[in-house]
């Protein structure tokens, strides 16, 4: 089980994770072409936000003293999500499917990190908020996964049954 120290940092490590995430959707919505790519983008850097505030709210720490201004802090180059979609970006046509793919990646890596330190929490609010965080990445995860098969022209899961019948 993680100490009182330990656990404050996770959170605030969290909170940054969320931040990255942010910071990556909105970036991924700034060169989206296709306008409803760029609104998944946009409802998930929404979205990312909420959860950095729901993170926020248990943190005991006092490096972040103000989520609205950490929050609105220019992105952080070196966060692996930034690096990332830098690299895609800077190459000539950014794609789109690349930049869906890459944040099914991102979304499933954080999921199972949010389930395996809830493991090691014993206050049961602050587990709780961890795996309610892990529930909005799997979500995010599937709303990803469904855009990206809409923009492949892959038949979308509710129109499964109609196929098969015919």
């Amino acid at each position: 089980m993680l100490n009182r120290a330990d656990l404050a940092k996770a959170v605030r490590d969290s909170i940054k994770t969320e931040k990255y995430a942010m910071d990556f959707y909105r970036l991924a919505a700034q060169h989206a072409q296709k306008k409803e790519v760029r609104r998944v983008f946009e409802l998930l850097a929404t979205e990312e936000m909420e959860h950095a505030h729901s993170f926020f709210a248990i943190y005991e720490g006092t490096e972040i003293d103000d989520i609205e201004a950490f929050l609105k802090r220019p992105p952080e180059a070196d966060s692996s999500w930034s690096k990332a979609l830098a690299k895609m970006i800077a190459e000539p046509g950014f794609d789109e499917r690349r930049a869906l793919e890459l944040a099914m990646e991102r979304e499933e890596e954080l999921e199972r990190q949010l389930r395996k330190l809830s493991e090691r929490i014993a206050e049961p609010e602050v587990k709780d908020i961890y795996l309610k965080n892990a529930e909005w990445t799997r979500n995010h995860y599937l709303l990803i996964e469904s855009e990206y098969a809409r923009l492949m022209r892959m038949v979308h899961e509710t129109d499964i049954d109609t196929y098969v019948r015919e």
